[in-house]
């Protein structure tokens, strides 16, 4: 007796519907269909430079989401108005490509969308005219990685699906073809 996959991966849905985005968007050839290329997860520490505990907890949590090590986002030059000084670490980002990338759009669509707290779906206005997606999340916990029980910090954090569409109309077919819950009418 063979199990069956209950839950198909973002990547084999996308690989199943490139001939049906393809007529859809009336493209010649099937390397013309948009993809998505990159993920870009940031999260901002600016408040709490000075707490070296709590820049610590945001930098492990970021690895536990993404499945792999954060990069800092430093001060380049200094400014007096904002109190930065130059070399200030005031961010984290992370890159995903390839199979982390699937994996992780996988369980944000799957399982952690589904766990925000009056969650009705992504606003059409997500898509910017480039055709990428920006979700901003302000709980960090509703991640499965992340222990609530654990948490002494909640911190929020903006999610950039990156793709290669040229307008926002090709995005979002894309983007409701690989089941993304965005609204219908905004």
């Amino acid at each position: 007796m063979s199990k069956k996959k209950i839950v198909k991966s973002m990547k084999e849905r996308y690989l199943e519907s490139v001939s049906q985005l393809q007529s859809a968007l009336d493209k010649d050839n099937a390397m013309e269909v948009p993809k998505i290329t990159k993920v870009v997860i940031n999260s901002g520490v600016g408040r709490i430079t000075k707490e070296s505990d709590k820049m610590n907890e945001v930098f492990e949590s970021l690895s536990l989401i993404a499945g792999q090590t954060p990069v800092k986002t430093k001060v380049k030059n200094s400014i007096a108005g904002f109190k930065v000084r130059e070399g200030q670490i005031v961010g984290y980002k992370i890159t995903l490509r390839g199979m982390k990338m699937w994996d992780f759009l996988t369980r944000l669509v799957g399982v952690s969308l589904p766990r925000v707290r009056d969650f009705r779906g992504l606003n059409l206005s997500a898509i910017d005219s480039n055709g990428n997606l920006n979700i901003g999340i302000t709980d960090h916990t509703i991640f499965p990685e992340i222990i609530p029980e654990k948490v002494k910090y909640i911190f929020g954090l903006q999610v950039s699906v990156v793709t290669t569409a040229d307008n926002k109309k090709d995005a979002e077919l894309l983007f409701r073809t690989l089941s993304f819950p965005i609204k219908k009418n905004n």
